[in-house]
């Protein structure tokens, strides 16, 4: 008989789409409230708004660090392709994060200079968020590959193509704040985060049918996978539950409903991560190598998945004890209560 050996690339495909998403959703609010800050009106309402992700903001990027090092230890081929390729965009966002990380610390501490560093913190959430956006472009569309090594220029992944999913992530990460506000706050701040929650779910939904029409009219593979038969039927209700979730955020924007907003805008975020996956699906280098193909030797995948199995549940118990210690709505004068 033949020994059984456990395939670990599933698994750790799993573990790599879980942690991308869940960054996506947890950094991605926060990045979203920090975009939306810029817009407060005065002290007090931003004050308010920082006071609602102050505990919790820094641990949301604790998914960045599982996704690249388990990138770059499960999947070590792509990790190599990948980076050089979108080394820029990856760059100038881990340089706005930090600078965003700085300015949240200083506008307590730098009294006279306070306007200068929610300037920044502002600034520095919408610049990480478009970098990202870039980074997503870019790997959609893949990247010049000649056998094992990327041979394209750094300046590759900045195209029309990625400054529309940079942009289009910038208005997804302000939907995700609005969301998370309208679930935090009250009164005039609630309001204009509605406001402002409903003119980005239309610039949301903008740019999703401008890169699903795009997509397909670039890549002859996608648009195969997408609307050949019976792909068309089997596939028809990504697109048709996404405006009905779509609906229900505009709908919940426009009420009474205050979870509702948050909910409906992370069903869209989920929406849209599946049809990125159903286009690239089973590629993790577009166009070149799939995951199998790109994956670590099974030692090396076995050896790191025994502490990755120790650590994520402690990962996962402490982020959730973290939001359900700080759940209610937020005050400026007392904070969470």
């Amino acid at each position: 008989m033949m020994p059984f050996t456990l395939d670990l690339v599933p698994i750790w495909t799993f573990i790599l789409g879980v942690g991308v998403f869940l960054y996506v959703l947890l950094d991605g609010f926060d990045l979203g409230v920090g975009i939306l800050f810029g817009f407060a009106p005065d002290t007090r309402s931003r004050n308010l708004i920082m006071n609602s992700i102050a505990p919790i903001w820094d641990g949301n990027e604790t998914w960045l660090i599982l996704g690249s090092v388990g990138l770059m230890a499960a999947f070590p081929l792509a990790f190599a392709i990948i980076i050089p390729a979108v080394y820029f965009p990856i760059a100038i966002m881990l340089l706005a994060l930090v600078f965003r990380g700085v300015a949240f610390e200083f506008r307590y501490r730098d009294a006279d200079h306070k306007s200068f560093w929610d300037h920044g913190f502002s600034w520095g959430s919408i610049i990480a968020t478009f970098a990202q956006g870039i980074v997503l472009g870019a790997f959609i569309q893949g990247f010049k590959v000649d056998g094992r090594h990327f041979v394209g220029s750094s300046f590759d992944c900045f195209t029309p193509f990625s400054l529309l999913t940079g942009l289009a992530l910038v208005l997804g990460y302000a939907l995700l704040g609005a969301g998370w506000l309208v679930l935090k706050t009250d009164g005039d701040i609630q309001l204009t985060a509605r406001r402002y929650g409903r003119m980005a779910l239309v610039g949301v939904l903008i740019a999703v049918a401008a890169v699903s029409i795009w997509t397909p009219l670039a890549d002859p593979d996608i648009a195969h996978r997408w609307f050949s038969w019976p792909n068309l039927i089997f596939l028809a209700p990504v697109p048709v539950v996404t405006a009905v979730i779509a609906f229900f955020v505009w709908r919940s924007l426009s009420g009474p409903s205050e979870a509702g907003p948050f909910i409906g805008a992370i069903g869209l975020f989920l929406m849209s991560y599946l049809g990125i996956a159903i286009s690239l699906w089973p590629m993790i280098v577009p166009h070149h190598y799939t995951l199998r193909e790109a994956a670590s030797s099974q030692s090396t995948q076995a050896f790191l998945l025994v502490g990755t199995l120790f650590l994520l549940p402690i990962i996962l118990l402490y982020t959730a004890w973290s939001y359900w210690v700080f759940r209610g709505k937020v005050r400026a004068d007392i904070g969470y209560h």
